[in-house]
């Protein structure tokens, strides 16, 4: 798992001292004896750090966490809840746009790349950065949440005003790494159709996190991909 020359100093600073504790060999050994058993990785390996190359750490405006990336082929983008624009849209995607529609009446139709999104310096974070295919959290006690928990107590320790979108109990158990007092988190059910119309569907979150921005004098985020 190389890092991208591209990646900025500071993602790579942080990155690279994790890399370093004896938990992370830990993961690397479990992603090695999985494909030394010919058994499938998402995403890619050079995908693994695409969220933290696409968006530089001191450019970070909203983070929106997910468990682990997407199981099934041609899915995973190393960026949570994005696929590439010719994949067909995951039922958790489509209710994130139906809910983007709702509040702001924005159609993102079939196009599942979230990539403009990250240019605009929205962090989409999976806690957990790998998983075997068709099995979903497979890789969730291999060591990725220390790191990634490492990841969000850095963004909240170092940077100031950024808006977290937890969605789930899962995303949710993580707010007590995050600062409120300088920080905006909000809280909702997860997207995917199990869950979406008990608490996510209506929560108004992308025009709350806009709203957010414009009252700290930050740009606010164009939604349409």
């Amino acid at each position: 798992m190389k890092l991208n020359e591209k990646i900025s100093h500071e993602w790579l600073e942080i990155i690279e001292n994790e890399t370093k504790k004896s938990y992370f060999d830990e993961i690397n050994t479990k992603i090695n004896d999985d494909i030394n058993s010919w058994i499938t990785i998402y995403p890619p390996l050079e995908l693994v750090f695409n969220a933290f190359e696409k968006t530089p750490f001191e450019n970070i405006k909203v983070v929106i966490l997910w468990q682990d990336p997407y199981h099934w082929a041609g899915q995973a983008q190393g960026f949570c809840f994005s696929v590439s624009e010719w994949t067909k849209l995951p039922p958790s995607l489509k209710n994130i746009y139906k809910e983007i529609n709702n509040s702001l009446q924005i159609d993102n139709k079939n196009n599942g790349d979230l990539t403009p999104w990250t240019k605009q310096w929205v962090f989409l974070l999976n806690a957990i950065l790998t998983v075997q295919a068709w099995n979903p959290a497979s890789h969730s006690k291999i060591g990725w949440e220390k790191f990634t928990n490492k990841i969000i107590k850095t963004i909240s320790e170092k940077q100031d005003k950024v808006v977290f979108l937890l969605w789930w109990a899962f995303a949710i158990s993580k707010k007590s790494l995050i600062d409120s007092n300088k920080h905006i988190v909000l809280e909702s059910s997860h997207p995917s159709p199990f869950s979406a119309h008990r608490w996510f569907l209506w929560n108004n979150h992308f025009k709350k996190t806009n709203e957010i921005l414009k009252s700290w004098l930050k740009k606010e985020i164009d939604w349409k991909v």
